[in-house]
């Protein structure tokens, strides 16, 4: 198969194969080639003119990359040219279509590691592959921390990158395992993880009560329980909270009350008199604040 690349213009190329892109994975792709330029060319191969038909070529492979010099407004585009037939252009399309590879590779995996090899910081390997540094950072974490299952899901897209991190931080094997499953069943979010972890932690060290022991053995840990558990320490966040605004109110009118009285010489001198020349300094405090105000 004979094989050349030139600059071809963009109106010359017809898709045979066209399809739907998201829209952002689309935007990574065109500030990928905004930032780093065309790492890989397209490809094409020349069509058979026939019935009065403009010659040009049909697009093989790279839809998304077309699409992204058009609305970089780039009128040609580098291309590989294969003399192949329009059955083989139809069926290498369709192939490319069918099996798109996730945006997580394990090639770009490898890459990251050659880099950090090198010596190269997260952000300059994130600005030479055109990723985040963050992402960077959290697929060398969980390279280096063992994790192939949670990196083989987050690499086919079937739990974000931030989760996989956030249960690779767990405390045990199974409460990762429990805490995927309450994420695919979309009973928790990003800020839920975080605070289940937290309570996992608390159970083991002070026990499954407010009060201090310690967390009896043998009870499995699930994904009803760590959910029930956190909505139980959302209730009694919530009742901390109204109690705090209750107490709030109480020494708004308490340290009003306090102002006026003190402000009368009359029962300032009878304070004295009892022998009640103070009150309580943050009481005090409050009144001070409440007269510089």
């Amino acid at each position: 198969m004979n094989i050349e690349i030139k600059m071809i213009r963009i109106d010359q190329i017809r898709i045979l194969n066209p399809r739907h892109r998201d829209k952002k994975k689309f935007e990574v792709i065109v500030e990928s080639i905004k930032t780093l330029g065309l790492k890989k060319p397209i490809q094409v191969s020349r069509r058979s003119v026939q019935n009065g038909e403009e010659p040009g070529y049909d697009l093989v492979c790279g839809q998304g990359r077309i699409e992204a010099f058009q609305a970089l407004g780039y009128a040609e585009i580098p291309a590989e040219v294969v003399e192949i037939s329009k059955e083989d252009r139809l069926l290498r399309s369709l192939i490319e279509n069918m099996a798109r590879r996730p945006p997580v590779s394990l090639a770009l995996l490898r890459e990251i590691e050659r880099l950090k090899g090198q010596k190269y910081s997260n952000v300059a390997i994130g600005k030479k592959l055109g990723i985040a540094d963050c992402s960077v950072s959290s697929l060398l974490a969980l390279k280096q921390s063992g994790e192939e299952r949670l990196l083989d899901e987050a690499m086919r897209g079937n739990i974000p990158l931030w989760v996989a991190v956030e249960i690779s931080q767990a405390e045990s094997i199974e409460a990762q395992r429990e805490l995927l499953k309450a994420y695919e069943k979309k009973e928790v979010n990003q800020t839920s993880i975080r605070k289940i972890k937290r309570l996992i932690t608390q159970r083991k060290i002070l026990g499954k009560t407010l009060t201090h022991g310690r967390a009896k053995k043998g009870v499995r840990t699930s994904a009803e329980t760590l959910v029930s558990a956190y909505r139980r320490e959302c209730t009694r966040q919530k009742l901390l909270i109204k109690k705090a605004r209750l107490c709030e109110s109480r020494l708004v009118v308490l340290v009003a009350a306090f102002k006026g009285l003190l402000g009368d010489e009359d029962f300032v001198n009878l304070l004295r008199a009892e022998g009640l020349p103070k009150m309580p300094s943050f009481l005090a405090e409050k009144i001070s604040n409440s007269h510089t105000s």
